[in-house]
């Protein structure tokens, strides 16, 4: 990962971007992508559409490439009257993966620090929340019915701060600095901060070479983790007929990946199987560059290409992956992962044989 990639990356993992609330980030990806593209518009659903025009005489097919905007976070379920509150998921992740400590709460008059509790690890089981979560107790996960967060406020001045049901809740940027492990990176929201990142260098990549062989649309979205909300309307809306999405994807034995690996190239998930005849091009292409790529069938898992796809909004979709550790938890790649995705991507996009129909 070069300085760049990496003062990129942290920027956008420093942004706050739970579901529909992913303005922060945007605005890191506007700036960075503006000089890079021919048009930048935000489209009804809140994505970032770049356009870059294909290259004089290219016959290449318009694609769409995505990655989304969006963080896994939590949502104000309800503010108690002594100003704790009760939080669900915004997407799939448990209160162990995000960890006890300190939250953001994006209130509407003002951010304010949070803090997430189980309870005292001192208690018996009249504490039951605790009680049924020890090990020598219930020996139960620990669920979002158990766990509340901690404001140190009254419920009046939550109100006057615009907490209520609906506030987004984040982890706190104190804990989402990204950290060196060996030959690897680790924090959270790599999903899909890195995948971005790679977005807006293939965008880099394409300025600086020979730019794509058919007009590509750049697409940074919303609402990946509550269903694709956001690739599924651009995938409508714009023209073409491919959607190829980037996104992290597990680092699991089960699928003969590891997380030194090189780009993933997902051939179906729960939702589609994935277009094979661009599947295998990118697998061809990502060994011509010496990527190490790897093909994998992923389980318990969908994508902004998937869901596209899915809703008939797509003709063909594909998925790019990086490989990582604890998906939806707290994340590990290596730290070459992003650049190679990126060296596959701005290829295809010269190159996107296996993009036509026999």
């Amino acid at each position: 990962m070069s300085p760049a990639e990496r003062d990129l990356l942290q920027e956008l993992l420093h942004a706050y971007g739970p579901g529909g609330q992913e303005d922060d980030v945007r605005a890191i990806c506007r700036r960075v992508l503006e000089p890079l593209v021919d048009e930048l518009t935000v489209d009804p659903a809140g994505n970032l559409v770049g356009l870059v025009r294909g290259r004089a005489g290219g016959d290449g097919p318009v694609v769409r490439v995505m990655a989304h905007m969006d963080e896994l976070s939590m949502i104000v379920k309800r503010v108690e009257p002594d100003g704790m509150l009760r939080l669900s998921q915004l997407g799939t992740m448990y209160p162990a993966n995000f960890g006890l400590g300190p939250l953001t709460v994006l209130g509407d008059a003002e951010a304010l620090t949070a803090v997430l509790l189980l309870g005292s690890e001192h208690t018996t089981p009249e504490t039951s929340q605790v009680w049924q979560t020890k090990p020598d107790g219930g020996d139960r996960a620990m669920q979002w019915s158990d766990v509340r967060a901690f404001t140190g406020r009254s419920a009046e001045d939550l109100e006057a701060a615009g907490v209520h049901p609906g506030t987004r809740v984040c982890v706190h940027r104190d804990r989402r600095q990204l950290v060196d492990v060996g030959v690897f990176v680790a924090g959270y929201f790599l999903d899909d901060r890195a995948a971005l990142t790679a977005l807006l260098g293939a965008a880099r990549l394409l300025r600086d070479g020979d730019g794509p062989a058919g007009d590509t649309y750049l697409v940074c979205t919303t609402g990946e983790e509550m269903g694709g909300i956001g690739a599924t309307w651009a995938s409508r809306a714009l023209p073409g007929d491919i959607t190829l999405a980037l996104d992290v994807g597990p680092a699991e034995a089960e699928y003969q990946v590891g997380a030194d690996s090189g780009p993933v190239i997902a051939y179906a998930d729960d939702a589609v199987v994935y277009d094979k005849a661009i599947s295998d091009h990118l697998l061809a292409l990502g060994r011509e560059l010496g990527l190490s790529p790897r093909a994998a069938v992923w389980e318990s898992y969908d994508s902004d290409g998937s869901q596209a796809k899915s809703h008939g909004q797509t003709a063909r979709a594909a998925l790019i992956s990086l490989p990582t550790l604890s998906t939806h938890g707290y994340e590990v790649q290596h730290r070459d992962t992003v650049g190679r995705v990126s060296r596959l991507v701005a290829e295809y996009l010269r190159r996107p044989t296996g993009s036509h129909r026999p």
